[in-house]
This record gives structure tokens, C-alpha cells and sequence, in this order.
């Protein structure tokens, strides 16, 4: 039997106006949250589950620029499409893209949730065996009261009965997307696919849903998002170290962190022997036990021949985002007596920051000579050593 697949979709067709302020009005799920904008964040949150079989982003027709300018790639994200005046019929219309696939199970998810985690989607997962859907929730902890007119209290409910909904919400592929089509001809808009799940009759379980998956909806809710951040809630930090040597042979230049610098000889090696962009990699790849280069781009490969060594960072950073991760700061030292790399340190850091999709603050380059020891002092090759600091989701 075939294991199950498990789309996804994303729903960020809104123009998140409640969000919005005088000096931005940019829509929630396109503002930046720590260098990242929340819509990223929330994709790359499920594309880090090695079990979801696709992703698809619902936008707003007027965000088709805006989406593209995320340049958000992956063999499991499948091309946006363009959403409803509701949300309601935003889902309808994700439904119907994904009904070709004819996925067994389909999570439906906020974009402005950009703190959802494997953990959460796994429980939601886990929540449909045995019913048609499965509905993160809080326990309520206010008393709750009810009033007719908003002036004078009626009654006090029962808060032991009371659930607050979180998504993703998970449901069996052919049900909802079958209530969703029969809601279309019900003259009321559902508040979430929940409630069309109970209005259709299907059975809808509970599962425990978390207190920092947050749902941005005010301009105050950033800066609760930015202290979830700061307080690294759900993370943890891994440190990854790189070293790698190269010789010289007879050439013109060397390539040093991205950088051509002219030199009386060059680096010898399989790709452009680019020794520190090397150690770099491997110091990203060693910090979310990925192997090292050798693993992911063998020497014995024609195709990487003469290759930029950007291609292989560029390839850790892209395995960092698919974890859910995020690079705190990268340290590169270089040891040689020739060429001198001072001149060259800022373009080094703009290079490695671009590569990856970070702050050249989060680069720090550094050289030093041997003091004439060695083969290094004999000016026979080049030695680079790299640290990494990544920030990975909390393992349970």
C-alpha cells in the first residue's frame, strides 16, 4: 500500500489591512519579522516536513508581484494561485487545483501563523486517524461573557466547554473539499473550514495546538512576533565547524569567498577551489547534519568541474531554509601569507550574505598569515577554517 500524501494549502489572499499602519501598509503576510517575511516563513515551516507531499499559496490577484519578489523555490511548492473575495472561496478555489493530485489528506493553514511548527502539523497529521478532521485548539482561560448588545453582561459561559481554533487544520481531501462545494450554495460565510466541516456532518477531533502559533492580526501582534523571536522559544542552537586546504599551481588569481583576487599563482582544486567558501559550507552543513561537501557535490562528478563555489552554499543555505532553520552568524578565518584579503573583506561578506539570503552583519571574515611556518609559511597553499550558528526547531 502506498503511504499516504498530504498537501497543503496556505491561504494569504488578504489584504491584511487590519495590520497595516501609517508608516506601512504593506500586507501582514509580506511585512518582514526578523529578516524574513511572515509569508516565507509560514512556507518554508511546512516544506521543512519531509512527509508534505505539496504546498500551494493562495494570494490575492493585486500580490502577484509581491509573491514573486519572495522568490520562494521548491520541487514541493507548486505555483501560486489566485484566491477569492472570501476566504471561504479562497479554499475553494486551492481545493480545486490540488483535486487533480487527488491528495488523501489536506491541511489548511493561515499565512499569518508564521509560527507553526513540525510538531504542530504532526499532531494534526496524527489527529484525522479515525475522524474526518482534526482542528488545533486552546483551552480558554478568560471567563467568558455574553452580551446582547455589548453594554450589559446576559450570561457567563462555560469556559470548561470553551476551545479557542488554531489552523492548520487537517481533513480527509474528498470530504472537505465536497462540503466546501455544497457551502457554496449556503447563503452565510463560515468563519473556518471547521465550521463547514461540522455544518457538512463530518467528525472533527481536537488536538493540542500551541500558544506561540500566533495569528497576526494588528499592527501590536509584530511585536509579539518579534518576541517570540528574540526569545529563541522552539529552538535551539547548533554550531557546525569547516576546514579545508588547497595547494597553489601555476595560474594568475585565486578565489577567495566569492572573490576573484589577483595573485602570482591560483588554487587548485575540482570546482574554483574556492578553500574558504568550502569550509564555509561544510560549517553550515556539519551545523544540520548534512554530511559534508564531498556527500552532496562528489569530486568524481564531471558537472562540478571548474564550478563556483557559491552553487554549494547557496545548496546548505537552501537545506537550512527546508529545515525551518535560520542562520545566526557565519565566521570564516583564512590563513595565508598571500594575497592579502583585507582590501577584499566587504565584498567577501556582501558575497556569502547575498548567497544565502541574510545580513552581511551575520558574516565575519577574517585572515591571518602563518608566520612563515609550514606550508602555508612556504606560501605552498591556503587554509581556511569556518564556524557556523544555526538555529533549528526544538527536537521533542
Amino acid at each position: 500500500m502506498s503511504p499516504k500524501t498530504t498537501a497543503v494549502i496556505i491561504v494569504a489572499a488578504g489584504k491584511g489591512e487590519r495590520a497595516g499602519s501609517v508608516e506601512d501598509a504593506t500586507p501582514k503576510q509580506y511585512r518582514v519579522v526578523d529578516g524574513q517575511a511572515v509569508l516565507s516563513r509560514t512556507v518554508t515551516a511546512f516544506l521543512s516536513v519531509e512527509t508534505i507531499s505539496s504546498v500551494l499559496v493562495v494570494i490575492h490577484p493585486d500580490h502577484v508581484d509581491r509573491y514573486a519578489a519572495l522568490e520562494l523555490a521548491h520541487d514541493r511548492l507548486m505555483p501560486s494561485v489566485a484566491g477569492g473575495p472570501t476566504r471561504q472561496l479562497s479554499v475553494l478555489e486551492g481545493l480545486k487545483v490540488l483535486a487533480p493530485q487527488r491528495p488523501d489528506r489536506v491541511l489548511i493553514h493561515d499565512a499569518a501563523r508564521p509560527f507553526v511548527t513540525r510538531h504542530l502539523i504532526g499532531r494534526v497529521i496524527a489527529g484525522l486517524d479515525g475522524y474526518d478532521g482534526a482542528l488545533p485548539t486552546l483551552a480558554v482561560t478568560d471567563t467568558i461573557k455574553r452580551s446582547l448588545d455589548g453594554t450589559e453582561i446576559a450570561k457567563t459561559e462555560d469556559r470548561r466547554q470553551l476551545f479557542a481554533a488554531q489552523t492548520p487544520q487537517g481533513f480527509r481531501f474528498g470530504q472537505i473539499f465536497s462540503a466546501h462545494m455544497r457551502a457554496t450554495n449556503v447563503r452565510r460565510e463560515f468563519t473556518d473550514d471547521a465550521e463547514i466541516a461540522e455544518w457538512a456532518g463530518l467528525r472533527v477531533s481536537m488536538v493540542e495546538g500551541e500558544r506561540d502559533n500566533i495569528k497576526i492580526t494588528h499592527p501590536e501582534d509584530f511585536q509579539r512576533a518579534e518576541r517570540i523571536l528574540m526569545s529563541g522559544e522552539g529552538f535551539e542552537t547548533r554550531i557546525g565547524t569547516g576546514y579545508d586546504v588547497h595547494p597553489f599551481a601555476e595560474g594568475d588569481a585565486v578565489w577567495l569567498c566569492g572573490v576573484k583576487i589577483p595573485h602570482s599563482a591560483k588554487l587548485q582544486g575540482h570546482s574554483d577551489a574556492d578553500v574558504a567558501l568550502h569550509a564555509l559550507t561544510d560549517a553550515i552543513l556539519g551545523a544540520i547534519g548534512e554530511g559534508d561537501i564531498g556527500t552532496h557535490f562528489p569530486p568524481s562528478d564531471m558537472q562540478w568541474k571548474g564550478a563556483a563555489s557559491t552553487v554549494f552554499l547557496r545548496h546548505a543555505g537552501k537545506l537550512v531554509e527546508e529545515r525551518g532553520a535560520r542562520i545566526v552568524n557565519l565566521d570564516v578565518t583564512i590563513v595565508a601569507e598571500a594575497p592579502r584579503i583585507a582590501a577584499h573583506v566587504p565584498a567577501m561578506c556582501a558575497v556569502i550574505a547575498e548567497t544565502l539570503g541574510i545580513t552581511a552583519d551575520r558574516v565575519a571574515v577574517k585572515a591571518t598569515t602563518n608566520e612563515k611556518l609550514g606550508f602555508i609559511g612556504r606560501e605552498e597553499g591556503i587554509v581556511s577554517m569556518a564556524s557556523a550558528s544555526v538555529e533549528v526547531p526544538r527536537s521533542r
